[in-house]
């Protein structure tokens, strides 16, 4: 099975493959995985709208050099269709130039299937925020190419903004073979089901009446969002035939790592280092939050790994109603390099430890010498 997280190895093609290969290999994955020849299937449309994906990256070569350099992170923000959210018979009006639907289907849901003028097509986007914005919310930006109606022949196609009917199927979209009881009715290979004909193309968009504009559009990302949550934009994605809205635009949000705090859900998680002598004899030290620093006060015998929690001081929910807290882990810092003063300190502390003073390693000894004295009878019975 080919690897679904690399476009060449869906299209079956090397790295160095050339644009008609690629083009050829689209088109026979298309062909083999269209839905309407695998009816019921719903992993053969999977695998369709995979095909769609990788074509739209290797079919172009700005997007194919960003792939090849950096992967699918390099396409982050450069307007790659959201095939998950697109109908597939949408699929053949974006790649229309790259087959016949005539000749490649037969007829099968190509223009067919169409009813009245398509909406565009959704697009996906990246962006990424940092705590402090996850915090508050952000307004953010994000550039994509789209798919633009042709301003000069306003997504005619044609030069004077006219089509003519098509005489090969007398404008249906559709013509008959055979007669009789055995009819045939398929897409006009003419007109491949448009039902009309372009005579003079439009000088700029060649007759596809789309063209690829640069976008930049703004993000109002929530306060509380996390991090693989999309953020729909309705409107913002390719532009559809005249007279048929467009598509959506769907921002995956990515939220940075920080310098001092992980994330869990609505709770942060810090990690603070205290000296030996704060942690025993308790002590007012300096925190981070997400809105500046904070002193916490430090017990008495404070042990390594203590949690101490500050209500409110975490991330809210994308509701607004609930706060999380920050939790404070203790880490207890043992000095590597003592003066001698401090050594000889150290020396008559150990010196003067006793029973009860540190509880915990007085039980450990205790049960240490239990299970020696235990193991060493086992051994003499065995003897």
């Amino acid at each position: 099975m080919p690897d679904e997280e690399d476009y060449y190895a869906i299209l079956g093609v090397e790295r160095g493959a050339g644009p008609d290969q690629v083009r050829a290999a689209y088109r026979e994955c298309a062909k083999k995985n269209h839905p309407d020849l695998n009816p019921g299937d719903k992993a053969a449309e999977e695998r369709f709208k995979k095909c769609a994906e990788a074509y739209e990256v290797l079919g172009d070569p700005q997007k194919r050099r960003l792939y090849d350099q950096h992967g699918k992170a390099g396409l982050r923000g450069a307007g790659v269709h959201d095939w998950q959210q697109t109908d597939v018979h949408d699929i053949f009006s974006i790649f229309e130039d790259v087959f016949g639907f005539g000749d490649l289907f037969g007829g099968f849901g190509a223009r067919a299937a169409r009813h009245g003028p398509l909406r565009g097509a959704h697009l996906r986007a990246a962006v990424d925020v940092t705590l402090e914005e996850v915090l508050k919310g952000a307004a953010k930006t994000v550039r994509i190419n789209r798919r633009e109606l042709c301003e000069r022949c306003g997504g005619a196609g044609s030069a004077s903004g006219k089509r003519e009917p098509c005489a090969a199927c007398a404008g249906q979209g559709r013509v008959q073979q055979g007669g009789g009881f055995f009819r045939i009715i398929t897409e006009c290979p003419r007109c491949r089901g448009a039902g009309t004909l372009i005579r003079d193309p439009c000088r700029s968009c060649g007759g596809h009446r789309f063209v690829g504009r640069q976008r930049t559009i703004e993000v109002q990302v929530p306060a509380g969002i996390e991090a693989g949550q999309r953020i729909r934009i309705p409107g913002q994605g390719d532009a559809g035939d005249p007279g048929a809205p467009r598509g959506d635009l769907y921002v995956e949000v990515g939220v940075e790592p920080h310098l001092f705090f992980e994330r869990h859900g609505r709770d942060l998680v810090c990690q603070v280092p205290v000296s030996f002598a704060q942690a025993a004899l308790g002590a007012e030290v300096e925190v981070p939050t997400l809105l500046g620093k904070e002193m916490l006060s430090i017990a008495r015998g404070t042990q390594g790994g203590d949690l101490y929690r500050l209500k409110g001081r975490g991330l809210p929910d994308l509701d607004g109603y609930r706060q999380g807290d920050l939790l404070v882990q203790v880490v207890v810092e043992i000095p590597k390099k003592l003066s001698r003063r401090q050594e000889e300190l150290l020396r008559e502390f150990a010196a003067s430890e006793h029973k009860g003073v540190l509880p915990q390693r007085e039980s450990f000894l205790q049960k240490l010498a239990d299970y020696l004295r235990h193991d060493g009878a086992e051994g003499e019975k065995k003897s």
